[in-house]
């Protein structure tokens, strides 16, 4: 839910009451069983979907807000909730609701020869702090994985989705009161104040972890001022490699949907990547079906001798996450030549191959250096609804904790269970 504001109290004692609020919340959460947190659930779906005007329209006033602010179209299309992105919302809920609980899972179970029995089991990790920016359909997501991981969880969202998220929240809220759990185990910051960020990276006495997920601007903040452990969500720079011996009609589905089905998200394809050898044969179709879907090319020498539409590269092209319908086209020179440039110029987040060349295959999959690698599949399914996770927070690129999409389990820690009769250790 949304933590009620106070006038009189500054964004400093704000984010302290939010967190104390939060902490204490995360203690109820971490004994809370599994039928309660799913109840839960189930009552914030409900609750989406008789909010379901209440939400539009809130939406409506955030859109007619960033048109006046000029935002580009691609974040209009992050920020725009209808009636089928609302019920796709209320289903995630339902979905998370119907994952296993992963708190008191018994990872590795031992007895040591002197009669001690030790347990690894999964806990929570208490209270996650969650920044994200224009997508509102976050608020849920990371509401309903923190819950059913048995975390309490402190929203922040962009200034430009305040309305939404706030709206949402509020359905959250009323699950978790339906189903006897503290409101505040899901609270969204009440202020669009971007002090209160700074704050909430400093919480270092209530927060235990914080996801930022957003743009180069956010995470680079995150980085200079976070005191508190960061799960890294960060640039899709995603690449599709069509090699010499990919299907010529399934690269062609393959890189459309990629890079088409939506451009405003980090799963989307930025780079597409083709063996020289084929692409005489082979560019050409792909590039027609993108172009005629309003999409731009940028190419290298090669690629613009292959169709005049396509613009000329810049050096910046091979290292940017456009979000948009722009596409950076390179050839490249066989297998090594593209795992080479996936792995200097992506972000280590989600890159595919197209081929039917089993040693590529595996190859591609042991050498690039991502956190979702895919074979003969579009990069818009680095998802974790679509991973069977219900819902995600984020893409993890980084290497501690987590890497991939973030659900439940991703949420959770472990600590060790010692049973003795009365053991010592000599």
């Amino acid at each position: 839910m949304t933590a009620l504001l106070d006038d009189t109290e500054s964004t400093a004692e704000l984010m302290r009451r939010l967190g104390a609020a939060a902490r204490s919340a995360a203690a109820a959460l971490a004994l809370a069983p599994r039928p309660q947190k799913d109840a839960a659930l189930l009552a914030a779906a409900a609750a989406i979907r008789d909010d379901r005007d209440l939400i539009l329209a809130a939406n409506a006033e955030d859109m007619e807000e960033a048109r006046r602010n000029g935002v580009a179209g691609s974040f209009l299309d992050r920020l725009a909730l209808d009636e089928k992105r609302i019920e796709a919302i209320a289903q995630g809920l339902e979905a998370v609701a119907e994952l296993p609980d992963p708190i008191g899972d018994v990872l590795a179970d031992w007895i040591r020869p002197n009669g001690l029995r030790i347990q690894r089991v999964r806990v929570p990790l208490g209270v996650v702090g969650v920044i994200f920016e224009s997508r509102p359909n976050v608020t849920a997501d990371a509401a309903a994985l923190c819950l059913k991981a048995g975390n309490a969880c402190i929203l922040r969202c962009g200034s430009e989705s305040f309305r939404s998220s706030t709206a949402i929240a509020a359905a959250v809220g009323h699950g978790l009161k339906k189903a006897g759990l503290p409101r505040s185990a899901v609270q969204l910051v009440p202020t669009r104040d971007r002090a209160a960020v700074g704050e909430l990276l400093g919480l270092t006495e209530f927060v235990d972890v914080v996801i930022p997920r957003g743009g180069k601007s956010l995470t680079a903040r995150v980085a200079a001022d976070s005191r508190i452990p960061v799960l890294w969500h960060l640039d899709g720079i995603n690449h599709t490699y069509v090699h010499e011996a990919a299907d010529p009609e399934m690269a062609r589905r393959v890189v459309y949907n990629a890079k088409m089905r939506r451009t405003g998200v980090c799963g989307a394809t930025e780079t597409l990547l083709i063996d020289r050898s084929v692409a005489g044969t082979m560019l050409r179709p792909i590039l027609d079906d993108l172009i005629e879907a309003g999409c731009e090319i940028r190419g290298d020498t090669a690629v613009q001798a292959i169709d005049p539409r396509v613009l000329a590269a810049s050096d910046d092209d091979w290292d940017t996450e456009y979000l948009d319908a722009i596409l950076s086209v390179k050839t490249v020179d066989g297998l090594d030549a593209a795992i080479e440039h996936v792995n200097l110029h992506g972000s280590h987040h989600t890159d595919s191959i197209v081929t039917a060349d089993a040693a590529a295959t595996e190859a591609f999959l042991a050498r690039v250096d991502s956190a979702i690698v895919l074979v003969n599949a579009s990069t818009q399914f680095a998802d974790g609804g679509e991973f069977g996770m219900g819902a995600e927070i984020g893409i993890a690129t980084g290497r501690l904790h987590a890497r991939g999409p973030v659900g439940t389990e991703q949420l959770t820690s472990t600590k060790y269970l010692v049973r003795g009769t009365g053991q010592t250790r000599p």
